[in-house]
């Protein structure tokens, strides 16, 4: 039984082609999603897949060869027609499949459980899947630990797109620099004495209604020797007025660091009780506003958390929480355990997102987005390590204080 389309089906490509991600090369913070995904599950198979036109793609898989298959054969495109898990227990008894070619075969497909990957914006872009040739059934716990490992995805694929994002709003703010140099000297310099001129003329003709056929032939003289500086300087005008930032900007307001904080620990909690790890959350505290873009900064929290539970061993302690330092402040501290085994955040939190990580080539490549979305809040980021401690992080954002009743209203909602 085919799946239908998507009602969005025209948005949905667009909003999928627009992340550039189809047929990239592979990449291990994906592959460690997957992996991850069938260890939960207990699958020998898993994908992060994205369902195209005629064809569904895999970024990451563990379990098979195939990098993509037939959108006509694919469970993926039935599961993206909702926004929740899609579970069949068993394929050979699910009319939508039992004559799928892929379950119709000695070996084939039986158990199948795929989460969608829904984007900020409501478009389901494909699923993270875990698949099996026997029959089975998953707990509650792991379901859980799938949908939580798919915003993870959606997550990461939306920082690495908005972090290309900001590297074009940098560019064009430096060309818009430039511009405005360029415009001080043409309005300050060739084009001054024109446009006097140019003023001079039209004042006495509108005083004495009086054409001066002399100061005329001035001013055009004059302009039609500088028409080039005037197209220039409607150009520059134009331009500065078009840049900005545009809708790939990051939707800067007031928010509360604690609330956001909150969320992101609830997201990966999810994913650190299968590996027995405790999320110690200090972050209950008063609220502490900042200016920031409540969607991507906490999906760069979530990152980090989700990095601080990747690379903790399994029984591990996790502690979060908010403070003000020299200013509003978040910080992660992946503890050492209680018989000397040291986490192994460290060196990719340093490798990663500290030692000029657009320059290192390493398999956290998201550790790096996250640095440079942070960046771009003006936050300091700072990074220990001592034995008997752990790994500290700390993100220090600048004070931003309600100034009206409406803006105090706006934090409380946040």
């Amino acid at each position: 039984m085919h799946a239908s389309l998507p009602d969005n089906e025209t948005d949905r490509l667009s909003a999928l082609y627009a992340l550039d991600i189809l047929d990239s090369a592979p990449e291990q913070d994906f592959d460690d999603i997957v992996q991850l995904a069938s260890n939960v599950c207990g699958t020998p198979m898993s994908l992060v897949t994205l369902v195209d036109t005629d064809r569904q793609w895999f970024k990451a898989r563990v379990g098979t060869d195939l990098t993509e298959t037939s959108r006509d054969l694919s469970f993926c495109a039935h599961a993206i027609l909702g926004r929740d898990l899609l579970v069949v227990p068993d394929a050979t008894k699910d009319a939508r499949f039992a004559d799928n070619p892929s379950v119709d075969m000695e070996g084939g497909i039986r158990f199948y459980a795929g989460a969608p990957l829904v984007t900020t914006d409501g478009y389901a872009l494909g699923t993270l899947c875990v698949i099996d040739n026997s029959p089975r059934s998953v707990g509650v716990e792991q379901l859980q630990a799938l949908r939580a490992l798919a915003r993870q995805v959606t997550s990461q694929m939306e920082l690495r797109r908005h972090s290309v994002a900001l590297a074009n709003t940098t560019a064009r703010l430096q060309e818009l620099e430039r511009r405005k140099d360029d415009l001080a000297q043409l309005v300050g310099g060739d084009l001054r004495a024109p446009l006097r001129l140019m003023s001079t003329y039209l004042e006495k003709l509108g005083s004495t209604g009086r054409h001066d056929a002399e100061m005329a032939e001035l001013v055009g003289r004059a302009t039609a020797g500088h028409i080039r500086g005037f197209l220039d300087l409607l150009h520059h005008l134009t331009t500065m007025a078009d840049a900005g930032f545009g809708s790939e900007s990051l939707h800067m307001r007031q928010i509360d660091l604690t609330r956001v904080t909150q969320r992101a620990v609830e997201a990966v909690r999810p994913i650190a009780a299968t590996k027995q790890i405790w999320i110690l959350n200090q972050g209950g505290g008063p609220a502490l506003p900042i200016i920031a873009d409540p969607v991507r900064l906490e999906q760069v929290f979530t990152q980090l958390l989700f990095a601080a539970v990747k690379y903790t061993p399994a029984g591990g302690r996790v502690r979060v929480g908010t403070e003000i330092e020299s200013g509003p402040a978040l910080h992660i501290d992946d503890m050492d355990m209680p018989n000397g085994v040291r986490p192994e955040l460290f060196p990719h939190l340093f490798y990663g997102a500290i030692a000029n990580p657009s320059e290192i080539p390493g398999p956290d490549r998201g550790l790096a987005v996250a640095k440079k979305i942070l960046d771009a809040h003006h936050a300091t980021v700072a990074l220990s390590d001592r034995p008997g401690d752990g790994t500290s992080l700390h993100v220090v954002f600048p004070f931003a204080q309600p100034t009206t009743s409406a803006e105090i209203a706006e934090l409380i909602a946040a």
